[in-house]
């Protein structure tokens, strides 16, 4: 999800995008852009980059046990085949 320091940017440039006469409008808006973003994000199904760096390296080690595997599979009915 995005942290809320990317929401509050977010909210802050859709804010200054109001004109000037609308300022006091703005601050209030701010508030209810921020409040829907961080609603809508959270019911997005993602995940930190955090969660995505440590599942990426879950799925390296898993491949190359995989691959490990494979290999001492293939030695082992390559001996059962000889016998």
């Amino acid at each position: 999800m995005l942290n809320a320091k990317k929401i509050e940017e977010i909210a802050k440039q859709v804010t200054d995008a109001i004109p000037p006469s609308l300022k006091n409008i703005a601050n209030d808006f701010e508030e209810k852009t921020k409040t829907v973003l961080q609603r809508k994000l959270s019911q997005l199904d993602v995940v930190t980059r955090e969660e995505f760096d440590v599942q990426t390296q879950v799925l390296i080690k898993t491949r190359a046990k995989l691959t490990e595997l494979e290999a001492r599979l293939t030695e082992l009915e390559s001996n059962l085949t000889a016998k």
